[in-house]
This record gives C-alpha cells, structure tokens and sequence, in this order.
C-alpha cells in the first residue's frame, strides 16, 4: 500500500517548502486510499518522488504532526492517525486540516474546562473572584479596542485555572493549546478568530464571582459552543477571515 501511494505523486515544478508539499500529501493520501492505522511512504521516497529535499518534507511532516494527522514510531515508520481529504471549494486543504483539529481538541478542552470552571466556581476565594473580573474587564477592553488580546485572555484564563485549586488543569490545557501547531498564515491563529466569544467571557466571569457553578459551566459550554460554529464555518468556506 505504501509504496503504491507513491504512484499518486509527481514532482513539483518548484522546491516549494509549505503549501504545495502538503497539498501534494493530503493529495496522495486520499487518492491512494490509505487509511488510518496505514504507513507512509519513507521520507526519503517522498522527497525523491517529489523531487524536494528530505528537510523539506520533514518539516512538512512535522506540520502534519503538530496537527495530530500523523505519529512516528521511532525505528518503525509514519502512520496516518487522521482522516485526510483534500479540499474541493475555496477553502485549502490546510486550513480545513487545521480546523478538523481544533475540533478535536476542543472535544478533550470542553471536558477539560467544565470541570475546571465548576471547582474554580466553588473553590475560589473572595481576592481570586474579583481578581478574575476584573481580568475580563481588561480583556474585554483590549477586545473592543481593537488591540491583542491573547495575552489578556490567557491571564483571565490562567486566574480560573488557578481558583480551581488544581495547578494540573492549567498544565495540560495550556499544553493541549501549544501541541496544536497553526500555520503563521492560519485563519485560526487571526486576532479577529474567535471573537463572537468574548461577550461570553463576561458571563463566565459573572457566573464565578456569583458561586453560580450551574451558570458557570452554561457560560464555558457556550463559550466553545460559539468557537466550534466559526471553525464549522470556516472550513465548509461559510466563513473566510
């Protein structure tokens, strides 16, 4: 099977190092028919079949990684681990890759956070609720004023982490966010991504200075609920940023 995907293949015109490599990849995967579970090629016979340099296909391959699409087995080789099918619309292969797993990782993140919003509802002190408002007040500042907000967000994030009483939460949800590569280019990495959401925040941080933990986890739930529709409707090309 995988030396029959390499059939698929032809040798780009240019030594292109980002979009048409991978295009080139997701392209041989599904035309192929490789599955997940199956392996891929060498990298060596796909730089040569390619007509690219072994670096070249590596970082592609990391990339790919980065997603969760594939895993190496040290000694053994590269397995597929996701679906991959090219883009037909206005939509890249890329980005619609890109976006199948932000989902993914907001199906582990919604568990992650429902359980984290709830005990920072109940543990936290009197000093860390006001503190958590008053992180969405300027988070919501840097928003409407049109600045970054990513730092901002992630210390309003960070504060609730905290409250929980758990430092592990903070850990791996900040890790699950860093293991999910985006390209410099992605419409998901945008400062305008995502911003339906922050409306939501000031009902999280409401619902948490209140010791409402029903209403906290309401707000978290819609918060990501809103999250998923954009990534949704920018990979079926409903909504391009």
């Amino acid at each position: 099977m995988r030396q029959g995907a390499l059939s698929y293949l032809e040798p780009l015109e240019t030594r292109t190092r980002g979009v048409a490599v991978l295009d080139a990849l997701a392209d041989m995967v599904e035309r192929s028919g490789l599955k997940i579970g199956d392996r891929l090629p060498p990298e060596v016979s796909l730089a040569a079949t390619l007509g690219v340099g072994r670096s070249t296909i590596r970082e592609a391959l990391n990339r790919w990684e980065g997603l969760g699409i594939i895993r190496r087995r040290r000694g053994d080789g590269t397995y597929l681990s996701a679906r991959v099918q090219t883009s037909r619309g206005l939509v890249p292969t890329m980005v619609r890759l890109e976006g199948e797993a932000l989902l993914r990782l907001m199906e582990i993140r919604r568990t992650l956070e429902n359980d984290v919003v709830r005990k920072a509802t109940i543990n936290a002190t009197a000093s860390q609720r006001r503190q958590i408002s008053e992180l969405c007040d300027l988070l919501l500042m840097e928003v409407n004023a049109g600045r970054p907000w990513r730092k901002a967000d992630h210390a309003f994030h960070g504060a609730i982490y905290d409250a929980s009483g758990n430092p592990m939460y903070g850990q791996l949800l900040v890790n699950l966010d860093h293991a999910l590569e985006r390209g410099g280019t992605s419409p998901f990495a945008a400062d305008n991504f995502g911003l339906e959401s922050f409306p939501i925040h000031r009902e999280l941080a409401d619902a948490i200075f209140a010791e409402d933990a029903e209403q906290a986890v309401a707000a978290i739930n819609r918060l990501l609920d809103t999250v998923e529709v954009e990534v949704k409707a920018i990979i079926e090309g409903g909504k391009l940023i």
